[in-house]
């Protein structure tokens, strides 16, 4: 159990059995009376925000949060199937739990899932990612009416904005956080 004292930001704690992380907190002591704690909830299973205002002495229950490796095996439709490396159990995310990771995801992409009370509810990505480039403008040598950076479309259907000298069938490293192109990577 948590109390008003451990609230920090990113903390995940459980409300009317669902799981909600704090995305802003802020502690008001006033002249009089307890202290008060104000916080921005995310429901980490919906998505929604809200504000929402504690007072000291008050109790949370901790969040059942576990997260597994997984390995992305194939999507169907909107259906996303990942498989648990050390057990094989398999499961299945929407494109709404998977969100923008989808942008990056091919086939056995190690990621990591956080699950609550065993259902899974989202994806991580590692913070890189390998992925060859399917198509990109040639580049003429000294073309720099663009500011230095083309599109390059890469295996996934992801575009990127990559340095003119990025060819298609070159592998490029992303950084999953940012979805920006970080290096070429020699095969």
């Amino acid at each position: 159990m948590y109390e008003c004292g451990d609230l920090r930001k990113g903390l995940k704690i459980e409300i009317d059995g669902d799981p909600y992380v704090l995305v802003q907190f802020d502690f008001v002591k006033p002249g009089k009376g307890q202290a008060l704690y104000k916080c921005k909830l995310k429901n980490m299973l919906t998505g929604s925000q809200f504000d929402r205002t504690f007072r000291s002495g008050e109790k949370f229950k901790e969040a059942n949060l576990e997260e597994n490796q997984m390995e992305f095996l194939y999507a169907v439709v909107d259906t996303y199937h990942f498989m648990n490396t050390s057990t094989y159990e398999q499961h299945e995310l929407t494109k709404e739990q998977v969100g923008d990771a989808r942008l990056l995801l091919k086939d056995n992409t190690p990621c990591s899932i956080l699950f609550f009370d065993q259902r899974p509810i989202t994806v991580s990505l590692p913070n890189f990612i390998d992925l060859k480039v399917t198509q990109a403008e040639p580049w003429a040598k000294g073309d720099t009416a663009t500011g230095g950076t083309k599109p390059a479309v890469l295996e996934t259907g992801y575009v990127v904005q990559v340095p003119p000298f990025v060819e298609t069938g070159e592998t490029i490293r992303i950084d999953t956080r940012t979805g920006a192109y970080v290096e070429r990577v020699k095969t």
